[in-house]
Parts: C-alpha cells; sequence; structure tokens
C-alpha cells in the first residue's frame, strides 16, 4: 500500500472539508447540475480524445498509484551477482532453476532467454522491446488522467458560463438569481477540485512509479546482459553499481 498518496487525497480533501464546516456548511457547495456539467463533460471529453477501451483500462491502472511495489536494488544486485557466478561455474544451465523461480517477471523473462542459448545482442533486442511497449502503455493510463486533469477545469468554464447566462436571463426576478450563480460558481470549483486534488496528482504519481519501475527494469537488463557476455561476476557488479548515487553505493 502507498501511504504517501493515501494520506494527500486524504489530507487534501480534509483541509478544505474542514474550511467549508467551519463557514457556510455543506449544503451550500452541493449543487447536482454542476456536478453533471463537470463530471459529464470531462467523461465525454475524455471518451472524444481516446478509444473507449483505453479509457475504461485506466482505472486498472489508477490502482498502481494506492499500492506500492516493493523492489530492493541490493537484493536485485546480489541476485544478478550470484545468477552470474554460477553461469561461470556451471554453465548457462545452471541458471534454470531461476528462470522458472526467479520473483521478477522480468528478471525471470531475461533468465529464460539465457538458458535458451541467444546471444546477448538478441537478449537485448527482445527485453529492450519488452520495455518499450510498456513505457508506452504506463505513460498512456498517464495521458489519460492529465487529459481528464485538463478537461475538469474547462468543463468548469463552461458551466460558469451557463450560470452567468441564466443569471442574466433572470435580473427580473431575484429569487432565480442565487441558484443560477451557485452553477456559475460551483462548477468551476468542482473542476478545480477534480483536476488537482485527483487527475493531476495520480498522473504525475503513475509517471513516478514507471519511472522507478524503468530503472529496475533497466539494471536487471544490464544484469542479463553481462551475464551473457560472460563478464567477470565482480566487474558486473560495479557495472550494476554505477545505476547508483554514490551515497547507496557499499564501501570497497
Amino acid at each position: 500500500m502507498d501511504f504517501s498518496t493515501i494520506l494527500g487525497i486524504i489530507s487534501a480533501f480534509s483541509l478544505v472539508f474542514l474550511a467549508i464546516a467551519t463557514g457556510s456548511g455543506f449544503s451550500v457547495f452541493w449543487n447536482y447540475p454542476s456536478s453533471l456539467i463537470v463530471l459529464g463533460g470531462t467523461l465525454g471529453g475524455t471518451f472524444i480524445n481516446y478509444p473507449l477501451l483505453e479509457v475504461i483500462g485506466i482505472f486498472r491502472v489508477v490502482k498502481n498509484a494506492f499500492f506500492e511495489k516493493t523492489f530492493s536494488v541490493w537484493d536485485t544486485i546480489d541476485e544478478l551477482v550470484d545468477f552470474s557466478r554460477k553461469s561461470r561455474k556451471g554453465g548457462i544451465l545452471a541458471l534454470e532453476e531461476g528462470s522458472m523461480n526467479a520473483d521478477d517477471l522480468f528478471m525471470r523473462k531475461g533468465l529464460s532467454l539465457l538458458v535458451d542459448g541467444l546471444d546477448s545482442a538478441s537478449i537485448e533486442e527482445i527485453m529492450t522491446i519488452d520495455v518499450d511497449y510498456t513505457r508506452e502503455r504506463h505513460q498512456l493510463g498517464a495521458d489519460v488522467l492529465t487529459s481528464m486533469g485538463n478537461l475538469a477545469p474547462a468543463m468548469g468554464l463552461i458551466g460558469t458560463l451557463i450560470g452567468l447566462v441564466q443569471m442574466l436571463q433572470s435580473m427580473d426576478d431575484p429569487g432565480k438569481i442565487g441558484p443560477a450563480m451557485a452553477v456559475a460558481l460551483l462548477t468551476t470549483f468542482y473542476g478545480a477540485i477534480l483536476a488537482n486534488f485527483i487527475f493531476l496528482p495520480l498522473a504525475g504519481k503513475l509517471r513516478r512509479k514507471s519511472q522507478q519501475e524503468f530503472f529496475a527494469k533497466g539494471l536487471i537488463l544490464e544484469g542479463i546482459l553481462s551475464i551473457a557476455r560472460g563478464e567477470n561476476p565482480r566487474i558486473m557488479q560495479h557495472k550494476l553499481e554505477a545505476f547508483l548515487p554514490q551515497r547507496l553505493r557499499r564501501e570497497e
């Protein structure tokens, strides 16, 4: 569970709700037509921008923002170095068990390609294709959320214009001015809340998690290629340590 995402959402909404509660109360900030304009307009614009299946698929992607995928850099480096030692001692076939039992699927795939006897160039090509298309899928999820974050305030502005038109048409009836003004202001409020508290932050979190995942894949890929080239395990470890900032490297 990624507690920073949950903490951020709770704290953001809690502070806004607290400010509302200490003022005029929640009932003043609820307007059904305003919510329809913002939610309906945002969803409609998103469906125009992207195919239906891609928009529906965003719900599967969003869950990644709420769950933390553990990745220990040094455990991964140690595991790769151990595989390198096994291959030098017992040959590539000594990695067959690891190709079936490694915890990381990407590492398992790389070890399987090694056991199948592929050369380093072929392994790099296959695994790079895997990385590229995974990056594209991840980017799509963040792009959909970013589009929704851009559309929500725009829908709020449209709702504001609708409310102002209704208000101007009701100038001769003071009783209708208030509801029309509420639509005008609350649609902007709803759009800003959805964009800045949900859509854009979630898009940012997905991009950051994607960067972390591809760092891990890059580390694993370099380790697999080192094994394929038959490099000394010690040299391989130094190469993998180069992925890390100086403060995280082990002292000699």
